[in-house]
């Protein structure tokens, strides 16, 4: 079976979470993605932990699956020789080192692009690579800081918080894997690669989505909300009898739906509750009904109830309910792979579902130089070479 990326080649020079994330991604369509570190690895997540499994840390397995590993010191002109046989036969370059030093490294785009012209090469760093920000390091917790994600998550007592996961990683992760396929796409036609300089600063900040266009719209610097939604009532959080859910009513039908669910009726004519601005004008007396009224019967009697009714609803699940959920065996959510030092290894899955060329896991996430010999030897080394750049702390 074909798979969607097959044929694509990339060099990734990316560590810890955003390039990696990308590549991951990649390389489950089919890409063939050779990672490069540093002689022993130096990707910082191989250390991350606890958790360890047999050594291997649980937060490096997220996202370096289906890769090849290839050791290499960027400092060596043996080195930079290898890189650039590479990339003479890759299609697209990652790296999200700080800005300039691949140029220092004399492995930037101009010099690059000479030996591929075709080729597509994505620079991730924290601040992009022009504007006064540009030579500072990039770490996602900074950036929710700056971005203003952290001024609207959390609630007024909690003081602003973080999200749970790395999310300006991520989202950076996703951008550069949608901006190299786009530029892939666009070479077909032109026949020419060309450069993608990402920032998690900028992709932080297209995620404020409708919270950063109420402030371009009014001025008005948002509050945080906790679990309230800044446009909509009732979607929001409640406690159950035995538990927390989330209810997101997303018109007026549906709140009607729900007052019906919860005996209540004459809400639905209370003038102010009728239309969702009143509600949000009146969010406070509102929820104060509603939490009463859920307050008496169980998470798993609303969300039947709410099912029943067509009512969003979403019980509040931990990790160990989710790794349950049938629904999300069913879509083949969680995998399991093979690990040379680790055993067999859980990773969360794709959640690209692609019908006739669908993502796989096909390799489990290399240890350090683990495929340096193969990827030379394709490239014309002798053994007796690769023994040498050994000896060199080349490779």
């Amino acid at each position: 079976m074909m798979a969607a990326l097959e044929g694509i080649r990339v060099l990734d020079l990316t560590r810890v979470l955003a390039g990696p994330y990308c590549s991951m991604i990649m390389g489950d369509l089919g890409a063939e993605v050779i990672k490069v570190e540093a002689p022993g690895g130096s990707d910082d997540t191989r250390k991350w932990g606890p958790p360890f499994q047999e050594g291997v840390s649980a937060y490096y397995l997220c996202a370096n699956r289906n890769k090849k590993s290839l050791t290499i010191n960027l400092k060596s002109e043996d080195g930079k020789e290898i890189i650039k046989k590479l990339v003479k036969q890759s299609d697209v370059v990652l790296h999200n080192f700080k800005t300039g030093t691949m140029e220092r490294l004399g492995l930037g785009y101009d010099t690059l692009s000479e030996i591929n012209p075709g080729l597509v090469y994505c620079s991730i760093t924290g601040f992009g690579e022009t504007g006064p920000y540009k030579h500072l390091p990039g770490y996602d917790f900074i950036i929710q800081a700056m971005s203003g994600l952290m001024s609207i998550t959390g609630d007024a007592d909690s003081g602003p918080q973080k999200l749970g996961v790395a999310i300006t990683d991520i989202l950076t992760g996703l951008y550069a894997c949608i901006g190299v396929q786009a530029a892939l796409l666009e070479k077909g036609q032109s026949g020419k690669g060309q450069k993608i300089d990402l920032s998690l600063y900028d992709s932080a900040v297209s995620s404020l989505i409708n919270i950063g266009s109420n402030f371009l719209m009014t001025g008005q610097v948002p509050e945080r909300l906790g679990n309230h939604h800044a446009n909509i009532v009732p979607y929001q959080t409640f406690r159950s009898s035995d538990g927390e859910m989330v209810i997101a009513v997303g018109n007026d039908h549906q709140f009607a739906a729900l007052c019906q669910v919860i005996n209540q009726s004459h809400l639905i004519f209370d003038t102010r509750f009728r239309t969702n601005p009143e509600r949000v004008e009146n969010r406070e007396g509102l929820t104060k009904v509603l939490q009463s009224a859920f307050s008496k019967e169980s998470t798993a009697f609303w969300q039947e109830k709410c099912q029943e009714a067509n009512i969003p609803f979403g019980p509040i699940q931990t990790l160990k309910d989710v790794e349950n959920d049938d629904h999300l065996k069913a879509r083949e959510m969680f995998v399991s792979a093979d690990h040379p030092k680790a055993g067999r290894v859980k990773m969360i899955g794709s959640p690209l579902k692609l019908s006739r060329t669908p993502a796989r896991v096909k390799h489990h996430p290399p240890e350090p130089g683990e495929h340096t010999e193969e990827v030379l030897q394709a490239l014309g080394y002798t053994r007796s070479h690769i023994e040498k750049l050994r000896d060199s702390k080349t490779i």
